[in-house]
């Protein structure tokens, strides 16, 4: 087989966000102006020392995009410091849309008549974009980072994007061939984690394997968590 019918193999990291200042509870989805807490920036440090020690074991470590929202982009600067790579923002990697963004949703919120149009289809969901175009729209962007890693830094490199849970859960499910609609609680995506896609050959069209770490996992006791926050 020659070079260029070869397979050409690669990684994309798809990193969570650390923890957010978030003291009112409130679904902050695409709001501006919602920095990571300071475990939350200590989250990212660890992120990206654990991305720089792969880099060190032989990854060729060779792009890096975040999300636009400001909780995003202060997760990948250490990454960038560490792997002396310039953050690319793309908005495909944002948060999904949500009819309670801004609201500190409990029983008293869900109770008002107003709400009630956004929720008669959990499975679409009917309260904001649908997990189709989440899937979608980042699929489309893995596969990008994928042959744009390989482009870069040739057969087996690797690249990061930072985005936040839910789009990264949808990315995971689908590449899994497991049904979109789930419990929010039940989800594997906390904090500064990586979700790994591995491609044999980013040209097949076949779906990635799927590692999944959690260089943070230590600063995790004590924190409670909203579901896709």
């Amino acid at each position: 087989m020659s070079s260029l019918n070869a397979p050409s193999s690669a990684t994309v990291h798809l990193l969570r966000h650390g923890q957010v200042h978030n003291p009112d509870r409130i679904v902050y989805g695409r709001l501006p102006d919602f920095h990571l807490s300071d475990l939350g920036h200590q989250m990212a440090e660890v992120a990206g020392q654990a991305l720089a020690q792969r880099r060190e074991q032989g990854a060729k470590l060779v792009y890096l995009a975040a999300s636009p929202l400001t909780r995003t982009l202060e997760t990948a600067a250490p990454v960038s410091r560490e792997l002396e790579l310039e953050i690319h923002p793309d908005e495909r990697l944002i948060e999904p849309k949500n009819h309670f963004e801004g609201l500190h949703v409990n029983g008293s919120q869900l109770a008002r008549v107003a709400h009630w149009p956004y929720m008669v289809n959990p499975l679409r969901p009917s309260w904001g974009e649908t997990y189709r175009s989440q899937v979608a729209r980042m699929a489309e962007v893995v596969v990008e980072a994928a042959r744009r890693a390989v482009e870069i830094g040739g057969d087996g490199a690797e690249a990061v994007l930072v985005s936040h849970q839910l789009p990264i859960w949808m990315a995971r499910r689908s590449a899994e061939g497991k049904f979109l609609p789930h419990d929010p609680r039940a989800r594997q995506c906390n904090l500064a984690s990586l979700t790994s896609m591995v491609f044999d050959d980013v040209h097949a069209g076949l779906p990635p394997r799927v590692v999944y770490s959690e260089p943070a996992a230590h600063l995790y006791p004590g924190i409670n968590q909203l579901p896709g926050s």
